[in-house]
């Protein structure tokens, strides 16, 4: 796993130090040894590498990564070039070209969100080939739970999209009035037009950054 070395550490070092790191650590380079596992080991804290915690405006939550061959790379919802857009994606830059007026990509690579302050974290980082879930309980919640609590203590406004119950629940960790905590359901098919559609999430957190004197986020992806 290639280490977190930017401000992240230092956020985040304590955690290294549990008990329930270490188990984590064996057991994720045991899966490596033993199974196919995704996105790639050095990929598995792109979400931190990319996206600073000095410089995150915005967090968007996912849970577990894509399962499928070529498509995880560390940021929750993006995949790498030459892979098709997977459905959640798909329905996210509907809903962007519907509130922004966005040019829908070719591809769903998102590193420009990251660069640019948009932390994609999925609450658990590690994933077998094929099997949704399969690294659900072994410790990564803990770990991304810290950084949840290291991103609420932040003294400056952070907007945080939460899409679906499982993102939802970890509002209970935000309680720093400077932030603005956005709900929507999962973009996901089966739920996307229960209230994902129209629910504007782009233009409301532009707008609030620009409130509060921030560079709003350039949401537009180019094609490739």
């Amino acid at each position: 796993m290639a280490a977190i070395n930017n401000d992240w550490l230092d956020a985040l070092k304590d955690e290294f130090k549990k008990p329930y790191y270490k188990k984590l650590f064996e057991t994720v380079n045991q899966e490596y040894r033993t199974h196919l596992i995704f996105p790639p080991a050095d990929d598995i804290f792109n979400a931190f590498h990319l996206t600073p915690l000095s410089k995150v405006k915005v967090v968007i939550l996912g849970q577990d990564p894509y399962h499928n061959h070529g498509q995880a790379h560390g940021l929750c919802f993006s995949v790498k070039k030459g892979v098709d857009i997977p459905p959640s994606l798909v329905n996210i830059y509907k809903e962007l070209h519907d509130d922004l007026g966005c040019a829908i990509p070719n591809h769903g690579y998102l590193t420009k969100w990251a660069e640019q302050g948009v932390l994609m974290l999925n609450t658990v980082l590690t994933v077998r080939a094929h099997e949704a879930n399969s690294h659900r309980g072994i410790g990564w919640e803990e770990f991304t739970d810290a950084a949840i609590m290291a991103l609420n203590r932040q003294d400056r406004p952070i907007v945080f999209i939460l899409w679906g119950a499982p993102a939802q629940r970890k509002a209970a960790m935000l309680n720093n009035p400077n932030h603005l905590i956005l709900k929507a359901p999962h973009p996901s098919p089966l739920s996307a037009y229960r209230g994902f559609f129209g629910s504007k999430p782009f233009s409301q957190t532009n707008e609030f950054l620009i409130q509060h004197g921030i560079e709003p986020i350039d949401w537009q992806i180019e094609n490739r």
